[in-house]
């Protein structure tokens, strides 16, 4: 992937060019969690930016306060929004300390990034894109109900992000699992306090269901769509929530791959998901003109086809987690 044109090459050279940079992007993903880590345990930003590592920073301190809340309203004592910092800062370093929870909130952070930058680029609206909004206007009345039911949840994402929140409702499963584990070691083996973190854990997901989530009402719209989820793979039609559900679901990666995979350092992951979800050559080239506009496809991808291109995403290390 470059900025300008190259000679024409054959199946065997595109191939080994996008498996190299593949393998480029892998080693770069697998630097992102332990630099996180480091920066966010020693306050420190570098090529990072401040704001991403605020923004993940602020995301986790605040699903802490969320757990300490539920605790201290589950103890009959009422809750005053007030705890101790050390316990805060102990449920940070345990969100940190987890995989896929600060990968989570780190793809989260990089979305949102995304979305505002394409708002003052091409104008897209962060809450309502022109698919959503036809998807309102449908005459399917469970379509229609799904795609309001989404635009609230984009809504609420877009204020949570600006200012550094995330529902706890909003997790995957199994990162909300995670969370409630983090609070039950607060308790110290004593048994009020076990009782109590009990009670808020069981309240917690006594309203939780992922099917209501952002990320549940966007997969389940994107499925229903059919043969016509290829119009959930524009960016700009789309709006980047639905285009990173679809591309995710296309290309049968992970969403926080899919959102990775926006970066600049991950261009042939790029191009080899919107092809294994089956878009043509010269729509990808639409993509990378919304996404970044001063790279082209390499000479001879569109001798890629959509199942190599899957082969070839499949044997990444990145993808295969």
């Amino acid at each position: 992937m470059n900025q300008h044109a190259a000679q024409p090459v054959s199946a065997a050279q595109i191939e080994t060019t996008l498996c190299d940079e593949l393998a480029h992007g892998d080693a770069l993903i697998g630097t992102i969690a332990p630099i996180l880590r480091h920066l966010l345990a020693n306050d420190e930003h570098s090529v990072f930016g401040d704001e991403i590592i605020a923004r993940v920073r602020g995301t986790m301190a605040d699903l802490a306060r969320q757990l300490l809340d539920a605790r201290a309203n589950a103890s009959g004592d009422g809750n005053d929004g007030e705890h101790d910092p050390d316990d805060v800062t102990v449920l940070v370093e345990r969100f940190v300390a987890h995989p896929g929870f600060l990968h989570h909130i780190h793809a989260l952070a990089l979305e949102w990034q995304l979305t505002e930058r394409l708002q003052a680029r091409l104008a897209l609206d962060p809450v309502l894109s022109p698919l959503l909004q036809s998807l309102i206007a449908s005459s399917e009345p469970g379509v229609a109900a799904a795609a309001m039911a989404l635009l609230a949840a984009q809504a609420r994402f877009a204020q949570a992000q600006r200012r550094m929140k995330l529902s706890l409702t909003e997790l995957p499963g199994d990162l909300l699992h995670a969370a409630l584990v983090a609070l039950r070691g607060l308790s110290d083996h004593d048994p009020e306090s076990q009782a109590q973190i009990a009670a808020a854990e069981s309240e917690i997901r006594g309203r939780y269901d992922e099917s209501r989530s952002r990320l549940g009402l966007t997969a389940r719209l994107v499925a229903a769509m059919g043969g016509g989820a290829t119009a959930a793979l524009s960016v700009s039609h789309a709006g980047v929530c639905i285009f990173l559900t679809a591309l995710s679901l296309g290309s049968g990666q992970d969403r926080d791959i899919a959102v990775l995979t926006t970066n600049e350092g991950q261009l042939a992951r790029l191009a080899l998901a919107l092809r294994a979800a089956g878009l043509k050559p010269a729509t990808i080239e639409e993509q990378f003109v919304s996404l970044h506009p001063d790279v082209t496809l390499p000479e001879g991808f569109e001798q890629v086809g959509a199942d190599r291109a899957a082969a070839l995403l499949a044997r990444s290390a990145a993808f295969a987690g």
